[in-house]
Protein backbone atom coordinates (compact mmCIF):
# COMPACT_ATOMS: atom_id res chain seq x y z
CA UNK A 1 0.00 0.00 0.00
CA UNK A 2 1.33 3.34 -0.94
CA UNK A 3 2.17 6.35 1.17
CA UNK A 4 -0.58 9.06 1.42
CA UNK A 5 -0.09 12.38 0.07
CA UNK A 6 -1.75 14.96 1.52
CA UNK A 7 -1.51 18.54 1.81
CA UNK A 8 0.96 19.89 4.24
CA UNK A 9 -1.68 22.33 6.09
CA UNK A 10 -5.01 21.08 5.72
CA UNK A 11 -4.16 17.03 5.18
CA UNK A 12 -6.44 16.53 2.54
CA UNK A 13 -5.09 14.31 -0.58
CA UNK A 14 -3.64 15.77 -3.21
CA UNK A 15 -3.79 12.84 -5.12
CA UNK A 16 -5.52 14.06 -8.98
CA UNK A 17 -5.08 17.55 -7.49
CA UNK A 18 -2.99 20.83 -8.47
CA UNK A 19 -0.51 21.82 -5.56
CA UNK A 20 2.35 23.86 -4.84
CA UNK A 21 5.80 23.20 -3.17
CA UNK A 22 7.44 25.30 -1.15
CA UNK A 23 10.22 24.18 1.09
CA UNK A 24 9.58 20.41 -0.32
CA UNK A 25 6.33 20.45 1.30
CA UNK A 26 3.49 20.28 -0.82
CA UNK A 27 0.05 22.58 -0.61
CA UNK A 28 -3.10 22.31 -2.12
CA UNK A 29 -3.82 25.69 -4.15
CA UNK A 30 -6.31 27.10 -1.74
CA UNK A 31 -4.17 26.61 1.26
CA UNK A 32 -0.99 28.42 -0.46
CA UNK A 33 -3.14 31.63 -1.71
CA UNK A 34 -4.10 31.81 2.11
CA UNK A 35 -1.26 31.27 3.44
CA UNK A 36 1.81 32.48 0.98
CA UNK A 37 -0.24 34.79 -1.84
CA UNK A 38 0.31 39.08 -1.59
CA UNK A 39 -2.31 41.28 -1.41
CA UNK A 40 -2.02 43.33 -4.04
CA UNK A 41 -1.56 46.69 -3.11
CA UNK A 42 -4.14 49.03 -5.20
CA UNK A 43 -7.61 46.57 -5.08
CA UNK A 44 -6.87 45.03 -1.79
CA UNK A 45 -7.31 41.14 -3.21
CA UNK A 46 -5.17 38.23 -3.20
CA UNK A 47 -2.87 37.87 -5.87
CA UNK A 48 -3.40 34.41 -6.82
CA UNK A 49 -1.36 31.67 -7.77
CA UNK A 50 -2.00 31.55 -11.56
CA UNK A 51 -2.26 35.95 -11.32
CA UNK A 52 0.59 37.63 -12.74
CA UNK A 53 2.48 39.47 -9.93
CA UNK A 54 4.27 43.01 -10.38
CA UNK A 55 5.98 44.54 -7.65
CA UNK A 56 7.95 48.02 -7.16
CA UNK A 57 9.36 48.91 -3.57
CA UNK A 58 7.96 45.73 -1.76
CA UNK A 59 4.93 46.57 -2.94
CA UNK A 60 2.80 43.66 -5.00
CA UNK A 61 0.39 44.25 -7.63
CA UNK A 62 -2.29 42.57 -10.32
CA UNK A 63 -0.40 43.27 -13.13
CA UNK A 64 -3.79 44.68 -14.52
CA UNK A 65 -4.18 47.12 -11.49
CA UNK A 66 0.18 48.19 -11.90
CA UNK A 67 -1.35 51.41 -13.24
CA UNK A 68 -0.62 55.79 -13.67
CA UNK A 69 -2.60 57.04 -11.44
CA UNK A 70 -2.99 60.35 -13.47
CA UNK A 71 -3.96 58.64 -16.78
CA UNK A 72 -4.76 54.99 -15.65
CA UNK A 73 -2.41 54.01 -18.63
CA UNK A 74 -0.75 50.39 -17.67
CA UNK A 75 2.89 50.51 -16.33
CA UNK A 76 3.59 46.66 -16.74
CA UNK A 77 5.82 47.55 -20.17
CA UNK A 78 6.16 51.31 -19.43
CA UNK A 79 8.90 53.31 -17.43
CA UNK A 80 7.45 54.96 -14.58
CA UNK A 81 8.64 56.98 -11.42
CA UNK A 82 6.73 57.21 -8.08
CA UNK A 83 4.95 60.45 -6.40
CA UNK A 84 4.16 59.94 -2.90
CA UNK A 85 3.30 56.39 -3.34
CA UNK A 86 1.21 56.49 -5.99
CA UNK A 87 2.66 55.35 -9.86
CA UNK A 88 3.05 57.59 -12.39
CA UNK A 89 3.94 57.06 -15.97
CA UNK A 90 6.90 59.44 -17.46
CA UNK A 91 4.83 61.43 -19.75
CA UNK A 92 2.66 62.33 -16.84
CA UNK A 93 5.26 63.15 -14.24
CA UNK A 94 6.92 65.15 -16.80
CA UNK A 95 3.92 67.10 -17.81
CA UNK A 96 2.78 67.67 -13.74
CA UNK A 97 5.83 67.31 -11.75
CA UNK A 98 9.16 67.92 -13.82
CA UNK A 99 11.27 70.97 -14.43
CA UNK A 100 12.37 72.15 -17.32
CA UNK A 101 16.46 73.33 -18.19
CA UNK A 102 16.38 77.32 -18.44
CA UNK A 103 19.26 77.00 -20.95
CA UNK A 104 16.97 75.08 -23.50
CA UNK A 105 13.57 75.33 -22.40
CA UNK A 106 13.36 71.37 -22.13
CA UNK A 107 11.76 69.04 -19.51
CA UNK A 108 14.51 67.27 -17.11
CA UNK A 109 13.57 63.70 -17.47
CA UNK A 110 13.10 61.74 -14.31
CA UNK A 111 15.97 59.87 -13.59
CA UNK A 112 18.34 62.84 -15.93
CA UNK A 113 21.55 64.15 -14.23
CA UNK A 114 20.41 68.05 -13.62
CA UNK A 115 22.29 71.08 -11.54
CA UNK A 116 19.71 73.03 -9.07
CA UNK A 117 21.01 76.75 -8.19
CA UNK A 118 18.97 79.76 -6.81
CA UNK A 119 15.29 77.97 -8.31
CA UNK A 120 16.31 77.19 -11.56
CA UNK A 121 17.25 74.00 -13.19
CA UNK A 122 19.69 73.05 -15.96
CA UNK A 123 20.18 69.22 -17.46
CA UNK A 124 23.86 68.49 -16.59
CA UNK A 125 24.84 69.21 -20.43
CA UNK A 126 23.58 72.78 -20.20
CA UNK A 127 25.10 74.10 -17.45
CA UNK A 128 27.97 76.04 -18.77
CA UNK A 129 30.79 78.70 -18.03
CA UNK A 130 29.58 81.97 -19.49
CA UNK A 131 33.24 82.24 -20.58
CA UNK A 132 34.81 79.18 -22.28
CA UNK A 133 31.08 77.75 -22.39
CA UNK A 134 32.40 74.52 -21.12
CA UNK A 135 30.08 72.63 -18.95
CA UNK A 136 30.76 73.63 -15.46
CA UNK A 137 29.32 70.25 -13.66
CA UNK A 138 30.31 69.65 -10.12
CA UNK A 139 33.31 72.15 -10.35
CA UNK A 140 33.11 75.41 -8.42
CA UNK A 141 31.72 78.37 -10.07
CA UNK A 142 30.83 81.78 -9.76
CA UNK A 143 27.34 83.85 -10.45
CA UNK A 144 27.58 87.47 -11.58
CA UNK A 145 24.83 89.44 -13.42
CA UNK A 146 22.86 86.25 -14.17
CA UNK A 147 25.78 84.24 -15.76
CA UNK A 148 28.00 81.69 -14.75
CA UNK A 149 31.56 81.53 -14.60
CA UNK A 150 34.36 78.56 -13.75
CA UNK A 151 36.84 80.12 -11.61
CA UNK A 152 39.55 80.46 -14.18
CA UNK A 153 36.89 82.76 -16.42
CA UNK A 154 36.28 84.62 -13.40
CA UNK A 155 39.54 85.53 -12.26
CA UNK A 156 40.69 86.16 -15.80
CA UNK A 157 37.85 87.97 -17.42
CA UNK A 158 35.28 89.33 -14.83
CA UNK A 159 36.91 89.88 -10.50
CA UNK A 160 38.57 92.92 -10.19
CA UNK A 161 42.55 93.33 -10.38
CA UNK A 162 44.47 94.18 -6.96
CA UNK A 163 46.42 97.24 -7.71
CA UNK A 164 49.32 96.16 -5.79
CA UNK A 165 49.71 92.32 -7.37
CA UNK A 166 47.48 92.65 -10.23
CA UNK A 167 46.10 89.34 -9.51
CA UNK A 168 42.38 88.43 -8.92
CA UNK A 169 40.52 89.83 -6.31
CA UNK A 170 37.82 86.94 -5.46
CA UNK A 171 36.56 88.05 -1.65
CA UNK A 172 36.73 91.20 0.12
CA UNK A 173 39.32 93.70 0.03
CA UNK A 174 39.73 97.40 0.51
CA UNK A 175 38.80 99.78 -2.16
CA UNK A 176 41.07 103.38 -2.44
CA UNK A 177 41.20 105.99 -4.46
CA UNK A 178 38.71 104.17 -6.90
CA UNK A 179 41.34 101.35 -6.79
CA UNK A 180 41.25 97.72 -5.37
CA UNK A 181 43.40 95.93 -3.61
CA UNK A 182 43.69 92.52 -1.47
CA UNK A 183 43.84 93.43 2.06
CA UNK A 184 47.19 91.47 2.27
CA UNK A 185 48.60 94.26 -0.17
CA UNK A 186 47.27 97.35 0.63
CA UNK A 187 50.38 98.50 2.80
CA UNK A 188 51.76 101.39 4.02
CA UNK A 189 54.32 103.25 1.86
CA UNK A 190 56.95 103.68 4.90
CA UNK A 191 56.83 100.67 6.87
CA UNK A 192 54.70 98.45 4.34
CA UNK A 193 52.97 97.44 7.50
CA UNK A 194 49.20 96.14 6.50
CA UNK A 195 46.78 99.21 6.50
CA UNK A 196 43.63 97.28 5.98
CA UNK A 197 41.34 97.74 8.87
CA UNK A 198 43.80 100.73 10.71
CA UNK A 199 43.74 104.14 10.50
CA UNK A 200 45.59 105.90 7.55
CA UNK A 201 46.43 108.83 5.62
CA UNK A 202 48.30 109.66 2.47
CA UNK A 203 50.69 111.92 0.69
CA UNK A 204 50.04 112.56 -3.01
CA UNK A 205 48.52 108.89 -3.94
CA UNK A 206 50.83 106.77 -1.35
CA UNK A 207 48.88 105.62 1.57
CA UNK A 208 50.84 106.00 5.06
CA UNK A 209 50.12 104.56 8.76
CA UNK A 210 49.96 107.49 11.10
CA UNK A 211 53.13 106.86 12.73
CA UNK A 212 54.63 107.03 9.45
CA UNK A 213 53.17 109.91 8.19
CA UNK A 214 53.82 111.71 11.46
CA UNK A 215 57.57 111.02 11.17
CA UNK A 216 58.19 111.92 7.42
CA UNK A 217 55.43 114.66 6.77
CA UNK A 218 53.30 116.02 9.82
CA UNK A 219 54.49 119.53 11.21
CA UNK A 220 56.09 119.23 14.47
CA UNK A 221 55.20 121.03 17.42
CA UNK A 222 57.52 124.65 18.03
CA UNK A 223 56.98 123.50 21.93
CA UNK A 224 57.27 120.10 22.33
CA UNK A 225 58.83 118.85 19.27
CA UNK A 226 55.94 115.88 18.60
CA UNK A 227 54.08 115.53 15.20
CA UNK A 228 51.15 117.71 14.93
CA UNK A 229 48.23 115.09 13.86
CA UNK A 230 44.72 114.27 15.28
CA UNK A 231 41.76 116.27 14.92
CA UNK A 232 42.90 119.61 15.88
CA UNK A 233 44.89 121.78 13.95
CA UNK A 234 46.46 125.30 13.75
CA UNK A 235 45.64 127.70 11.57
CA UNK A 236 47.73 130.65 10.34
CA UNK A 237 45.58 133.86 10.35
CA UNK A 238 46.01 136.98 8.23
CA UNK A 239 44.78 139.61 10.82
CA UNK A 240 46.89 141.45 13.34
CA UNK A 241 46.37 140.33 16.54
CA UNK A 242 47.86 141.71 20.15
CA UNK A 243 46.77 139.82 23.24
CA UNK A 244 48.45 139.87 26.51
CA UNK A 245 48.14 136.82 27.66
CA UNK A 246 46.67 133.36 26.72
CA UNK A 247 44.19 131.54 29.24
CA UNK A 248 44.08 128.04 28.46
CA UNK A 249 40.01 127.88 29.28
CA UNK A 250 38.15 125.86 26.20
CA UNK A 251 35.92 128.81 25.75
CA UNK A 252 38.96 130.35 23.99
CA UNK A 253 40.09 127.70 21.56
CA UNK A 254 37.28 129.68 18.88
CA UNK A 255 38.67 133.36 19.44
CA UNK A 256 42.07 134.16 17.36
CA UNK A 257 44.93 134.48 19.75
CA UNK A 258 48.44 135.75 19.65
CA UNK A 259 51.12 133.43 20.88
CA UNK A 260 54.23 133.15 18.52
CA UNK A 261 54.87 134.80 15.77
CA UNK A 262 53.69 132.17 12.24
CA UNK A 263 54.93 128.88 14.22
CA UNK A 264 52.76 125.53 14.54
CA UNK A 265 51.70 124.34 18.24
CA UNK A 266 49.85 121.03 19.28
CA UNK A 267 46.92 121.57 21.12
CA UNK A 268 48.34 119.69 24.40
CA UNK A 269 51.21 122.69 24.16
CA UNK A 270 48.51 125.33 24.67
CA UNK A 271 47.17 123.82 27.49
CA UNK A 272 50.31 123.31 29.20
CA UNK A 273 51.24 125.26 32.06
CA UNK A 274 54.10 127.30 30.29
CA UNK A 275 51.36 128.98 27.71
CA UNK A 276 49.32 130.37 31.13
CA UNK A 277 52.12 133.03 32.27
CA UNK A 278 51.73 136.25 31.08
CA UNK A 279 53.63 137.07 27.96
CA UNK A 280 54.71 139.81 26.82
CA UNK A 281 52.58 142.52 24.77
CA UNK A 282 54.15 141.99 20.76
CA UNK A 283 52.75 141.99 17.53
CA UNK A 284 52.85 140.17 14.62
CA UNK A 285 50.95 137.17 13.32
CA UNK A 286 48.41 135.20 15.43
CA UNK A 287 47.10 131.74 15.28
CA UNK A 288 43.56 130.05 15.82
CA UNK A 289 42.92 126.46 17.33
CA UNK A 290 40.35 124.62 15.20
CA UNK A 291 38.41 121.43 15.23
CA UNK A 292 39.39 119.14 12.08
Amino acid sequence: MSDRFDCKTCNESLCGRKYIQVEEKPHCIPCYDRLYAKTCQECKEVIGHNAKELFYEDRHYHSHCFRCFRCDRSLADEPFTSQEAALVCSDCYCSEFSSKCVSCDKTVMPGSKLLEYGGSTWHEDCFVCHGCEKPIGAEAFIPDDNNYYCVPCYEGRVAPQCNHCKKALTKGGVTYKDEVWHKECFLCTGCKAPLAGQPFTSQGESPYCVKCFSSLYAKKCAGCNTAITGQWRIQDLKTIQVYPWFKSVWGCLSTPIFILPVIPVCLDYLLSTKCQMNCPQQTGVGVKVCQG
